[in-house]
């Protein structure tokens, strides 16, 4: 078993592997001139041998290949290739595939596959208090009279550290529940999912096995690797009922969070399916100097599931326009009913 702190550990080495391995061809190969082919046909290899879902998200990478290459030729000019490449490479369909230039930089939207479910100016206004408390990434106060605890984390991106979770928890102790809220949280550092989580945790447990790229075959996978929840031995913990309130826009390292939610049986998902992104982006360099970076892990549940294309929630709730023009927002409502 693995604690995250050897998970990181171990995701870090292979993932530096992999960047040395792309230098390592970068470096043999550094007599390929700067031309628009030999700039295609290095990233759909790279993908090729690299990317972790082909399978899982049914996509023909041959086929794109055959699409995608009469497009592309000597002397275009470096939008136009940049525009095919960045079309390939949203075939994929992946919020951790991009293409990163001078002039920009690809994506695919992915928090655009749903609604958008939360308006955070209307909980400020008609739920918080004008003295809620602000520790970035975290935001909170009381809700329902001081009967329930409001949990507010935007982004992952900012580091969330132990004593933030403590001193937060410390105000919440006497509460009947707690409402942790990850709408449009795109994600970031998934160390800080495991320093709240590990906060919110009845006991040890295993909540995801991860399975790396190790080899240029589409199904070369080295694994798994488990991810453990480790409840600390001392300070605050919070074992009452959690509701975690989710939707497309809830991404990466807030997926993650989903998918450790799914294993306790205290937390409960309310909203809508999250965005996916469970599989770890690496890198490397084309040589026109543009870089890229693609999913080369998966992440399987405890019972066998992929949930790379959006983690289901328990609770399907989305946010009604009519009610929020009241000021009403009816997921919140539907987490406080929950508990109360």
């Amino acid at each position: 078993m693995m604690t995250f702190s050897n998970l990181k550990i171990t995701f870090f080495l292979l993932a530096a592997g992999l960047l040395l391995a792309s230098c390592e061809v970068l470096f043999f190969e550094e007599e390929l001139a700067d031309e628009a082919r030999n700039n295609f046909e290095y990233l759909w290899q790279q993908c090729d041998e690299n990317y972790s879902f082909f399978e899982y998200k049914n996509v023909n990478w041959d086929s794109v290949y055959d699409a995608y290459s009469p497009r592309v030729a000597n002397g275009m000019s470096a939008d136009s290739l940049f525009r095919v490449l960045w079309n390939m490479l949203n075939e994929l369909r992946d919020g951790h595939v991009n293409l990163i230039s001078p002039f920009n930089v690809s994506r695919f939207d992915i928090d655009l596959l749903g609604p958008d479910n939360i308006d955070f100016r209307l909980i400020r206004e008609n739920y918080l208090s004008d003295r809620y408390y602000t520790n970035l990434p975290l935001i909170h106060d009381f809700l329902a009279g001081g009967q329930i605890a409001y949990f507010r984390i935007g982004s992952f991106a900012t580091p969330l550290s132990d004593g933030d979770v403590q001193i937060a928890l410390s105000r919440y102790r006497n509460t009947k529940g707690m409402i942790l809220d990850i709408r449009g949280n795109g994600g970031g550092n998934l160390s800080s999912v495991f320093t709240l989580m590990n906060r919110l945790s009845r006991q040890k447990m295993k909540v995801y096995d991860s399975y790396i790229k190790s080899g240029p075959g589409r199904e070369d996978f080295s694994g798994p690797q488990e991810a453990i929840l480790e409840p600390p031995s001392r300070g605050l913990r919070y074992p009452k009922p959690v509701m975690v309130l989710t939707d497309r826009g809830t991404f990466s390292a807030a997926s993650f969070l989903a998918v450790m939610a799914r294993e306790l049986p205290q937390m409960t998902l309310i909203g809508d399916t999250t965005g996916g992104g469970l599989g770890i982006p690496n890198g490397g360099q084309l040589p026109n100097g543009w870089t890229y970076r693609m999913s080369i892990s998966r992440t399987i549940t405890t019972d066998g599931q992929n949930f790379e294309n959006g983690v289901p929630p328990d609770i399907r709730v989305i946010l009604n326009d009519d009610l929020t023009k009241l000021g009403i927002d009816n997921v919140l409502e539907r987490a406080m009913a929950e508990i109360l």
